[in-house]
């Protein structure tokens, strides 16, 4: 039977408009809210009890303070909303967690803190950058503006308001599609990263400008940045790409000089551009002497390890002491190693040691802990202390510096440290750079620190990197066979329209620096390789960029009818104060015109730097598409030792899927390039 009066009862409250509720009612909603989401919770951790606390738990112990903090601070029921922000956040934490596979750390600290302020204002959270690789924009009001956020260092990350930035692919504008299109152009740096900036070469005309002079470079941390970002899903911002540490990234089979007196030998070949056949690749590669005895000369080292509050985190001063304690297996009774330590103020954690002490040695490493501000340039000045104390005549005397190059306390001006630096080289102590970690990698300093050193930049992005650089390549990481070497090419205009150096736009130099003593320049180590590509117009090919003048002086001197180019090559070897002299014609007999009879090394430092040209948007290239550029790579893999050339296919496959392109349509090699 039907109760009539409570049917009619129920028709008058759905009829009814609600009374608004008041502060009482408000903060009984919310603690119902909240109980109802702890028995939920535990019902989940009872569910999944004895699976771990990965991301997953971070994120509820996250929620869980962020309820403590709205329910402490008594804020009316509407402010709930906002907390729904920390959702998408904590998913952006989970997700990049298992992208990274980086960890809670031993002692269980959570990723996400929030600390108290007053009601008013609105919290600040504090987040372990090395956990995000990009933050999405906060759910908001249309007419409330957007803002990005960026990771500041002071000790701790915490995330501050910026003008808007360009989208990233782990944040992409509202309404975008995950396969957008997605090039260089638009891609950016980790949040905290600080590039040095550059502009790319252009084409210039040989008849108004015929030389071309630059010092070599053998770094490579250019290319381990590009593999980190595109690992994280995001493919390399413009300023990060510096063609000519990913083409030497790679090692070539180029003659191996045989005496230690004549320390270089020049492989040159010319063939056509893979993006544009009318057009040619000039390479110029260059290998360096490898003694029989290089891993036996007594070497002095200092290890300048960064401890600052930036350097915790897994990927930076663990996978330090990990690299560190590589490069320590390889010591013998020649070698000695000191280790300063820096963080606020520097101090030495181990005085100059005989590298067979190998347990004290790795003892000292395992000690370090991370905290505190960072004494650059203190650090640096005590290091060289040490080095100058324990100097060995003959032998190698390198300070090793491993930061992820955040110098905020001291004189950490690029300049002021170079002049530090650069005094200390003429006296016999180089410096090598490596940098760890991402969200504060310090490119510029890096960078200058390394060139003012006499040594060379590497970074450290995973343990086989590490492997890479302190062990396969120990003896051109740690002994240089040649200095100040610098390369200077002349361009005969009857045979060669235009020229354009693919690379090395940070070691331009001036023609007058060519046969200067005084102007530092790169260093060689043994058994490097250094390439360089030049992309060259044929005259009368059709294919130049720039108009002829129309009051141009007519050509009065060609040089040699088959010279497409000179070749120079100046050097200094080892402690010495005055250069040496490589000269050689880059003749038409070193043309090899038919695409299928290049070379494959040759082929692949093509298709090394189109893909660098990619990744760089350079201007007033014709880019070939990356699927042309996979094919290219596959095609001219070659000898593979340690792997190398594969994982490179394999980072194209990735910036394949990460930028959406469709097939592209372009004609084969050996045709004239039509890219859709």
């Amino acid at each position: 039977m039907t109760d009539q009066g409570a049917e009619d009862r129920l028709r008058t409250l759905r009829s009814a408009t609600p009374a608004a509720p008041g502060d009482a009612a408000r903060r009984q909603a919310l603690a119902a809210a909240v109980s109802a989401f702890d028995a939920n919770e535990d019902a989940r951790a009872n569910r999944f009890a004895g699976q771990g606390s990965g991301a997953s738990g971070r994120l509820r112990s996250m929620l869980i303070k962020a309820r403590t903090w709205i329910m402490d601070t008594r804020i009316p029921i509407g402010a709930v909303a906002a907390s729904l922000l920390l959702v998408p956040l904590g998913y952006q934490l989970y997700a990049t967690t298992a992208m990274t596979g980086s960890v809670p750390d031993d002692t269980g600290r959570p990723a996400v803190m929030l600390r108290q302020v007053e009601p008013a204002s609105a919290p600040q959270m504090e987040i372990a950058a090395d956990s995000i690789a990009a933050v999405p924009a906060p759910l908001a009001d249309e007419a409330a503006p957007v803002t990005t956020m960026r990771a500041e260092r002071s000790g701790s990350s915490v995330l501050r308001p910026q003008e808007p930035a360009a989208p990233s692919m782990l944040a992409l504008p509202e309404g975008a599609e995950m396969k957008a299109r997605h090039f260089a152009p638009g891609s950016t740096p980790l949040a905290g990263d600080r590039l040095t900036p550059f502009e790319e070469n252009r084409v210039k005309v040989a008849a108004e400008d015929p030389v071309s002079t630059f010092s070599v470079d053998v770094d490579t941390a250019s290319y381990a940045v590009m593999r980190r970002m595109i690992g994280l899903g995001q493919l390399p911002a413009p300023g990060s790409v510096r063609i000519e540490e990913w083409l030497n990234y790679f090692s070539y089979d180029y003659r191996l000089p045989e005496d230690a007196a004549a320390p270089l030998s020049p492989d040159l070949i010319v063939f056509p551009a893979p993006w544009d056949t009318r057009k040619q690749l000039l390479r110029i590669g260059i290998r360096g002497y490898e003694p029989q005895d290089v891993l036996d000369r007594p070497s002095n080292l200092v290890f300048l390890v960064d401890t600052s509050g930036s350097m915790d985190a897994p990927d930076r001063l663990d996978l330090l002491k990990r690299a560190f304690g590589l490069l320590v297996e390889q010591l013998s009774d020649n070698d000695s190693v000191s280790i300063v330590a820096y963080a606020g103020s520097a101090g030495v954690v181990l005085e100059p040691t005989a590298g067979t002490e190998k347990a004290t040695i790795l003892a000292a490493f395992d000690r370090l802990e991370a905290g505190g501000a960072t004494a650059g340039a203190d650090g640096i000045a005590l290091a060289y202390e040490l080095a100058e104390g324990a100097m060995v005549e003959g032998g190698t005397n390198r300070v090793i510096l491993a930061t992820d190059g955040d110098f905020n306390v001291g004189p950490d001006t690029p300049d002021a440290l170079e002049r530090l630096i650069a005094e200390k080289r003429a006296g016999g102590v180089s410096l090598s750079v490596l940098g760890f970690g991402q969200g504060n990698l310090n490119d510029a300093v890096m960078q200058s620190l390394a060139q003012a050193g006499n040594g060379n930049a590497a970074y450290i992005d995973s343990y086989s990197e590490a492997r890479k650089v302190l062990v396969e390549e120990l003896g051109g990481t740690l002994v240089t066979i040649a200095s100040d070497v610098k390369v200077q090419v002349e361009f005969n205009p009857a045979l060669v329209s235009e020229y354009r150096l693919i690379g090395y736009e940070t070691r331009a130099l001036m023609r007058e620096d060519f046969a200067d003593d005084r102007v530092d320049a790169g260093e060689i180590g043994a058994g490097h390789t250094v390439t360089a590509l030049y992309e060259i117009v044929p005259a009368g090919s059709g294919a130049e960029a720039i108009a002829p003048l129309r009051y141009g002086a007519p050509l009065s001197n060609t040089g040699p009818a088959d010279e497409l180019a000179h070749l120079r090559i100046r050097y200094k070897l080892p402690g010495a104060g005055e250069s040496r002299l490589i000269e050689a014609p880059i003749t038409t007999d070193l043309v090899v015109r038919d695409p299928e009879a290049v070379p494959a090394d040759a082929l692949w430092a093509a298709a090394v730097a189109a893909f660098g040209q990619v990744m760089a948007g350079t201007q007033g290239v014709q880019p070939m598409a990356l699927e042309d550029i996979l094919s290219l790579a596959e095609r001219s893999q070659g000898e593979d030792r340690g792997g190398y050339r594969a994982e490179f296919l394999r980072l194209i496959r990735d910036a394949i899927s990460i930028s959406g392109t469709a097939p592209s349509r372009c004609a084969v090699p050996g045709e004239r390039r039509t890219c859709s």
